[in-house]
């Protein structure tokens, strides 16, 4: 036993636990250190803007969850879903890692089956199976950010797919698998 009590395993793991700390990403150290998270999003299609605190003292905000999910609607059925939590995190350590807390403009959320179907049709660039219907992508852009650097900022983040669409002005983030294309 070392001095006050403290056990050799005790202070070992606490040392584990110090070292492990240090090398996590400073985005991702300084969005635990953050006592609320909120977004703001600019649904492009729809006009509608909110500004949404989703997440508070260590748990998520039913309110601020319901705005977002709201905003990210498939808003061609005005159909609401349960947007994947992750996705809102992923979107705030983005705008962390940026260093910006403007707005995000919204392209496209949240599509249902019908939706998604219809635009796979007419589009060779919309996935069957896309994680829009399952509530775990966006279409985005930020205004006054360059596409090529809010894509590189998304990949450096490592944490789902990264779509990269230049031509028609937006990046796609999801809550899949880390990927990129």
């Amino acid at each position: 036993m070392l001095d006050k009590g403290i056990s050799r395993r005790q202070l070992l793991l606490g040392s584990g636990l110090l070292l492990t700390a240090g090398l996590l990403p400073q985005t991702a150290q300084a969005s635990r250190s953050t006592t609320s998270r909120e977004l703001v999003i600019h649904n492009l299609n729809t006009g509608e803007k909110v500004r949404a605190s989703y997440w508070e003292n260590g748990r998520y905000l039913p309110d601020g969850l319901a705005e977002l999910n709201h905003i990210l609607r498939d808003h061609r059925r005005n159909e609401v879903f349960d947007i994947d939590r992750k996705l809102f995190d992923q979107l705030f350590l983005l705008q962390h890692k940026l260093g910006r807390k403007g707005q995000i403009e919204l392209i496209s959320g949240y599509r249902s089956l019908a939706t998604n179907n219809q635009k796979h049709r007419h589009s060779r660039g919309v996935a069957k199976r896309s994680y829009h219907t399952l509530g775990q992508a966006v279409d985005i852009r930020m205004p006054g950010v360059q596409l090529a650097h809010l894509r590189q900022a998304a990949l450096q983040l490592s944490v789902g797919g990264v779509g990269y669409y230049p031509n028609d002005n937006f990046v796609h983030l999801d809550t899949g698998p880390v990927r990129r294309w």
